[in-house]
Parts: structure tokens; sequence; C-alpha cells
């Protein structure tokens, strides 16, 4: 049947269209590439006309992430956006956002972080911020970018955890391709109406304080009890991704689910973890193989380890790929697949495509090759640049 609404857009225009159907109260936020085209969208959509949200211009991401918390503090469905060096001038409204469990949402446009200047796309800006406690999603294409900005207003409200929907700078907020996007009916009738519960926001007529000064008798006990509900948050993940599905009408592939998805034969003996867009480039290879399978890390904070475990337990070799660095230790997603591993099993840390570098198929090619003769799981990682 054909899809009335599948159209060729540019993947931060499809974005801005979801927020615009998705009609959070209050947007705020500060400009900066590969960000842009989001906001600026969403800021001509209010100008035009076309939308009833509060639109507040910030001199700053820092200014912008405390206006989105101030009206989420406040009662409000709120977003915002951001990128890199944008996104590491937020880190104190970050923290504290997820302290005072405001239901966020936010996108960030993936891109290498200072120094040098660059401006292109990696996950090093992310990866900065793992122990903020935000729920992490990260999307290979712009369709499912479009899909979990919508499940991530469903997850935050319902857990009382902010969410970041990451999309890899350029290679998706400036590409375009064939989508869809989900009719504002159909998002209002999963999502529903915003009414946070008495006592969870600001309001004069039921005083209430949120953030207030903590002795070590009490904060311990407080951030035990946001750790438990953020892994906990992993079914709620789960369950909402076929919910939401379901209430759009669309559906996912066959091995996937709200956490990560399997690509390949069963049982492969040798798996390639990755995140993003980069999925697609790994695909490609892994089909010219006999016996290579892809695991798409879709939510990377809080990360499943036990069901990740259960798809990992018949493979032999195990290479990780990843965007990121982790200065002086373990690369982050290399970090977090060590501990499932069991011994008889091989795993090596790659890393590619730092600074925007292109992540080709010959060098998918050569790591494959290069895991199926490693002998020896090594925590130092393997920097593919060619």
């Amino acid at each position: 049947m054909k899809d009335k609404n599948r159209q060729i857009l540019e993947g931060s225009r499809a974005i801005a269209l979801t927020i615009k159907n998705i009609a959070p109260d209050v947007i705020s936020a500060y400009p900066i590439t590969p960000q842009t085209h989001i906001v600026e969208d969403l800021a001509k959509f209010k100008a035009d006309g076309l939308a009833n949200y509060e639109y507040l211009r910030a001199e700053s991401e820092f200014a912008a992430a405390s206006i989105v918390l101030g009206a989420s503090a406040a009662g409000s469905r709120v977003y915002s956006a951001t990128s890199s060096q944008g996104l590491l001038l937020m880190t104190e409204v970050i923290f504290s956002i997820t302290g005072l469990r405001l239901p966020i949402v936010m996108t960030c446009a993936n891109r290498t972080i200072s120094s040098p200047i660059n401006i292109w796309n990696d996950h090093q800006d992310i990866m900065a911020l793992t122990a903020s406690g935000w729920i992490m999603l990260f999307a290979e294409t712009n369709q499912e970018a479009v899909f979990q900005h919508i499940l991530a207003y469903k997850i935050a409200e319902t857990t009382k955890l902010p969410v970041m929907v990451n999309v890899d700078g350029f290679i998706l907020t400036h590409s375009y391709e064939p989508l869809s996007i989900p009719e504002a009916g159909k998002i209002k009738k999963y999502l529903g109406q915003y009414h946070p519960a008495a006592g969870t926001y600001l309001d004069t007529k039921n005083p209430v304080t949120l953030g207030s000064f903590v002795s070590p008798k009490d904060y311990f006990e407080i951030r035990q009890e946001l750790n438990d509900d953020l892994i906990a948050s992993l079914k709620t993940i789960n369950q909402e991704y076929f919910k939401c599905h379901k209430a759009l009408g669309t559906s996912g592939t066959k091995n996937e689910n709200g956490l990560f998805e399997y690509y390949g034969p069963r049982n492969a003996k040798t798996i390639i973890i990755a995140l993003g867009s980069v999925i697609g480039t790994i695909k490609d290879v892994a089909d010219q193989q006999k016996n290579v399978g892809v695991i798409k890390i879709k939510c990377f904070n809080p990360f499943p380890y036990q069901d990740l475990a259960k798809i990992l337990k018949s493979a032999k070799q195990i290479a990780i790929l990843e965007k990121a660095t982790n200065l002086g230790s373990a690369a982050p997603l290399f970090s977090r697949i060590l501990p499932i591993l069991n011994r008889d099993q091989v795993a090596k840390s790659y890393i590619a495509g730092l600074g925007g570098r292109d992540i080709t198929q010959k060098m998918i090619q050569g790591i494959i090759n290069d895991i199926m003769k490693t002998k020896k799981t090594s925590l130092d990682s393997k920097f593919v640049n060619k």
C-alpha cells in the first residue's frame, strides 16, 4: 500500500516536522553546526503561525538548557537540540535535569569536540556525558530518528527521566532520504496530553521543593534510586517500542527491539557491534560474508547487558567499532561489552571515523579479517584510518 505521507526530506527537516507534530509547549535552543537546521525550521514554523509552542531564543546552550529545565519544572512538555561544544556547555544543567527527574527530550546532532576545531561527525560529544543519567538513543537512519523522537517523549514522561536522541551530524542531519512523518493525530493519540502528577512540578496551588539541599544522610539513597530507575527503564523502553509502532501503524525489522537490532545469520561466529549511521555500511559488508552478524546498539544508556549477553553467547570473535575514544582507557562501547563476554570469546576494540573521517567498506572488511585472526582479547584499541 502506498504511504501518502512518504516524501524526500533532509534529516533535520524531518526531525523538526516530527517535533512540530508532537507539539511541545516550550522549545528553546541555541544554533550550532550541524544542529542548526532543526532549530531554524522550528523557529520558522512558529513565526509562520504553523505551531503554537513558545519558542524562546537563548544567548547560549547553557541558557537554552536552563530555559527548558525551568519550563519542564513548571509542568510543560519541552524540547531542545544541540551538538558538540554546545552539549558540553550544557553539562551542569544536563546533570541537574536528571537529578530533578524532569522528562526533557533533546536531540544531539553528534559532532566531534575541540581541540583542534572540527565540525564533522563522531560520537565524542555524547560519550563525554554518559555518566549524566540521561537515556541515550542512537539512530541509524533519519526514519529511525523520527520514530525515536516520538518514543522518547513516552519513555521520558513514563519514567521521569530525560531522553537524548543521537543522530550523526551531516551524515543524517544534512542528508536526504525518502521517509514518512507520522500524522499529528496519531502521535497525539499515542502520547496523550502531558499532565505531570501533582508534587512533581512547581505549582503555586500545591507548593513543592525541587532539587533541595540534601545532606550525606539522604543523598546516597536518592542517587541509588535514580540508578535503579534508570536500569528499570530498559523494560519500559522495550515495551513502548512495540506499542509506539502499533500506534503509528509502522513496524520494525524482524530481529530488533527498542534496545538493539541483530542483523545476519543465526548463531554467527563473528559479530560486529556499533552505533549510529555506520551500521548501514557494516550491513552491506556483512552481506558479502558467510558467517558474520551485526548488532546495532539503539539504547546506549542504560545499557542492555543481559539481553546482549544472550545474543553474543554463540559468537567466537567480536569486533566493537566506535567513533569515540576514552583517552587513556578502554573505548566507551568496548568497555560496556567486556563484562558480558565469556572466557572463550575474543573481542577487540576498533576506533574509526574520528573527526568525520570516512568509514569505508574496505575498512570494515579489514576489521573482519583482523578479528578473525585475533587470538586473545586486548584492552588496547586499534585505530583504523584507511
